[in-house]
């Protein structure tokens, strides 16, 4: 069996007749019922959706055999997966994070500076997490300027570092050893 992909979060329970709340991951949020049963992480557990519709952010969604409230506040929290060779095929310069996560991370000299850990979005924009071999993790835009190239094939994604990170300027700190802020002369 192929790698499995986050595409789905089960949510709290919504009315008394065993639905939920369903936040998507994917494109198109309707996506989830076409992939055929979804899998808990372990993939010991199996969810069909039965029916599903548009909520202000997520789908309210029943699955088969789930039928009452009770049951379905016991689904709170469990994502739901699927085999990653079952999603479509990208398109040039897409990546499922799951392809990116641990790829060797490269400057554009060739110096090592780990692996990929983690993508993020926290509303914004996609920012991806780099590990290195030793120290704290690195956090940097998810960007073409900052991440010109991603070699699948050869394993690696190539890092053009940022010249300068804001607030971080020597000259932005002041002899008490503290960044300055606004209004400090």
């Amino acid at each position: 069996m192929s790698a499995l992909v986050c595409v789905a979060r089960i949510g709290a329970a919504h009315g008394v007749r065993g639905a939920v709340k369903l936040w998507t991951f994917t494109e198109d949020p309707f996506a989830v019922k076409r992939y055929g049963p979804l899998l808990s992480k372990d993939g010991k557990r199996q969810f069909e959706v039965a029916q599903a519709r548009e909520a202000k952010d997520h789908l309210v969604a029943t699955f088969k055999g789930v039928a009452t409230r009770d049951e379905a506040e016991r689904l709170n929290g469990i994502e739901l997966y699927v085999a990653r060779d079952k999603l479509p095929a990208t398109d040039a310069d897409e990546y499922y994070h799951t392809d990116l996560i641990g790829l060797a991370a490269v400057t554009t000299d060739g110096e090592a500076l780990g692996r990929v850990l983690a993508i993020h979005n926290f509303g914004a924009s996609d920012i991806i997490e780099i590990a290195p071999p030793k120290g704290a993790t690195m956090l940097l835009p998810f960007t073409n300027a900052v991440v010109p190239e991603v070699d699948l094939a050869g394993g690696r994604v190539i890092i053009a570092l940022p010249q300068e990170i804001e607030g971080e300027d020597k000259d932005e700190v002041l002899s008490t050893g503290r960044p300055r802020e606004r209004g400090d002369p």
